[in-house]
């Protein structure tokens, strides 16, 4: 068993770490703690990373900023191994010339964790849907008055009298 603690330059475009609201900021550091174990058929790989994170609130479209942990664990197949026979090559990832390819691993591990819709604070109110403006940022009487068109005629003859 082997450890290994490596800071990484998260990617930039079109290769980013993310989703289209939040993701990690290109060349923004991303830690890696690993451990690496040789088990029978290939060598397993567990850890952590960790990376800061930065995007849009969902609700109010705020830029907001937010770390993020994930804990990774995934089997590299040896080369000659029952594992490579019995599965297709996109199943499991293989030991090619003694070396671990963990960049697909790392990014499965972040981008499956990202919230689909990250939030400014978890009460955020968003934003008012008549004029856009945000909710924290208007009174407890905004309001916008709408009225059916089909009511339009009996309005103006009251309001004539």
């Amino acid at each position: 068993m082997r450890s290994y603690t490596r800071t990484i330059p998260g990617p930039g475009s079109p290769a980013r770490l993310g989703i289209e609201t939040i993701g990690v900021p290109e060349g923004s550091p991303v830690e890696l703690d690993i451990r690496l174990e040789s088990v029978s058929e290939g060598v397993y790989v567990s850890g952590t990373a960790h990376a800061a994170l930065e995007g849009e609130c969902a609700r109010c479209l705020d830029p907001l900023a937010d770390e993020i942990t994930v804990e990774l664990g995934e089997l590299f197949a040896f080369p000659d191994s029952a594992t490579v026979e019995t599965t297709d090559a996109d199943e499991i990832p293989r030991i090619v010339d003694e070396q671990l390819d963990l960049e697909q691993v790392v990014r499965d591990g972040l981008v499956l964790a990202l919230p689909l819709a990250p939030l400014c604070r978890a009460d955020c109110p968003g934003l008012c849907v008549d004029c856009g403006e945000k909710w924290a940022d208007l009174g407890p009487d905004h309001g916008h008055e709408t009225l059916d068109p089909r009511w339009a005629a009996l309005r103006e003859r009251l309001s004539a009298d």
